[in-house]
């Protein structure tokens, strides 16, 4: 029975972590991403991004491995594309729900794909009053320039959305942020950002 609730995903492993609700521009050169992408678009489909642990993103051949990935990742949606200048694919995805990661296989044209189960929706919780701080940073982070280009929709009163924004803005290592991704209680996360930001100002 265990099985019914897993779905094969494609994967995108990526040196970033992307958060529910966050947004990340992404360049495509690859044919294997670019054959996904368009395939994303015609269906209406996902990806899954997922950091990696060791290796690189980039395959130049046959003979390299792919890349040793984390087993929780988050599926993304593209909500934007356009053709860049330097002639690859700019796209935007947006992240949805998160996922564990079982197994996972190559295809022929390298593009790896994951067998997965999604995770369950965290709890909704508001910002307690010990958190407020985080609030007042997020606030300064939306004022900047490139964040505000991401156009956020970001609710400062849910402890999801803050911890959320605030573990993809605030600059720490992706192995911190993706400890960060697989937590699952809202405001677990947000005392582990607390602590960051205090080690952070020193």
């Amino acid at each position: 029975m265990a099985m019914t609730n897993r779905t094969e995903l494609p994967l995108f492993p990526l040196g970033t972590v992307l958060f529910q609700g966050g947004r990340l521009p992404l360049q495509i050169f690859e044919p294997r991403y670019l054959d996904l992408v368009s395939r994303c678009m015609r269906e209406g489909s996902n990806f899954g991004v997922t950091l990696i642990r060791r290796g690189s993103d980039v395959r130049s051949g046959r003979g390299d491995s792919q890349p040793d990935i984390f087993e929780v990742g988050t599926e993304a949606r593209i909500v934007d594309f356009n053709q860049l200048s330097s002639g690859r694919l700019g796209i935007v995805v947006e992240g949805l729900r998160k996922f564990r990661i079982h197994d996972t296989w190559e295809q022929s044209d390298l593009l790896l794909i994951g067998e997965v189960t999604f995770l369950p929706e965290e709890p909704k919780s508001t910002v307690a009053e010990v958190h407020r701080g985080l609030v007042d940073l997020l606030g300064e982070l939306m004022l900047h320039p490139e964040v505000q280009k991401l156009a956020l929709d970001i609710d400062l009163e849910d402890a999801r959305s803050v911890g959320w924004r605030l573990s993809e803005l605030m600059p720490i290592e992706p192995e911190i942020k993706q400890s960060l991704l697989q937590m699952q209680y809202p405001r677990e996360r947000l005392q582990e950002l607390k602590r960051l930001v205090t080690k952070l100002r020193g």
